[in-house]
């Protein structure tokens, strides 16, 4: 498999230098590629930073983010419009906050069709439908005319899920999207993401500081630390013969060995 995306990036905020010191990433073409550690250390900037949306935060990157043959830190704004989205989809957590409660669910996904693709009516419910059935939701009328209110915590994160992977993106960000659900639906989810990188070769940097969920679903783990990548290998080897410290210290605290089922499948 050849590099997606490969990155060599340090990032600051405003009074607060080196949130990423010379972070070097690389996730290959179909691959789910976790990524763990604890809160604070920079995992959800990584995410704004591959999608170039720091200036948010009033963040400035240096270095380089190579992407599907294109830096995307030499890219216009108007040409990363045109690719997020499409070319690179995101999942955030708080599914219930993510979604507006005012717009029924097929609005709402029709909205995220419609940026990226033109249609008839027809061909968008079409999509919309597929994108639920991606999911695992019921791929009905009935379910696009309900609100987020209307939805568990789990049908709503599997429709933020549906909106990201809608244009069947080539890299999707989760960004600790099972951090608000039980551990039965955390795992339907885990297997939802490996089903839909197998289905279409999507690859997925899936954003964690629960070290059992990302061994669970993920060939390749990075393990990050105060900004920076300090280890990253197969899953596998990464588990069994920990080299840094920190990695070391995040695998003693484990209540439980991982089991590397869906990993060892996916690859």
């Amino acid at each position: 498999m050849t590099h997606l995306l490969k990155l060599d990036v340090s990032v600051d905020y405003p009074g607060k230098p080196g949130v990423l010191r010379d972070l070097s990433l690389q996730i290959k073409g179909g691959e789910i590629l976790g990524l763990v550690g604890q809160s604070g250390c920079g995992k959800s900037t990584l995410a704004l930073t591959i999608l170039q949306l720091l200036y948010l935060k009033r963040g400035r990157v240096r270095g380089s983010i190579h992407f599907n043959g294109r830096d995307l830190t030499q890219m216009k704004e108007r040409d990363l419009r045109a690719l997020r989205g499409k070319e690179i989809g995101l999942v955030l957590q708080s599914p219930m906050s993510s979604l507006n409660p005012a717009l029924r669910i097929g609005q709402q996904m029709e909205e995220a069709w419609r940026v990226h693709r033109r249609g008839s009516k027809d061909e968008c419910r079409t999509a919309l439908i597929e994108a639920l059935a991606n999911v695992s939701l019921p791929p009905d009328e009935d379910f696009l005319h309900r609100y987020p209110s209307q939805l568990s915590v789990g049908q709503a994160q599997r429709v933020l899920i549906a909106m990201g992977a809608i244009h069947k993106p080539l890299l999707l960000i989760a960004d600790e999207p099972t951090s608000a659900l039980d551990v039965i639906t955390q795992s339907e989810i885990l297997t939802l993401f490996a089903g839909l990188s197998r289905k279409f070769g999507m690859s997925i940097l899936y954003i964690s500081h629960d070290l059992l969920s990302v061994a669970t679903i993920s060939q390749r783990v990075a393990v990050m630390e105060k900004g920076q990548i300090v280890e990253c290998r197969d899953t596998t080897d990464l588990f069994q013969h920990p080299q840094h410290p920190y990695t070391r210290q995040l695998i003693r605290a484990l209540p439980a060995p991982p089991k590397f089922a869906a990993a060892a499948a996916g690859s």
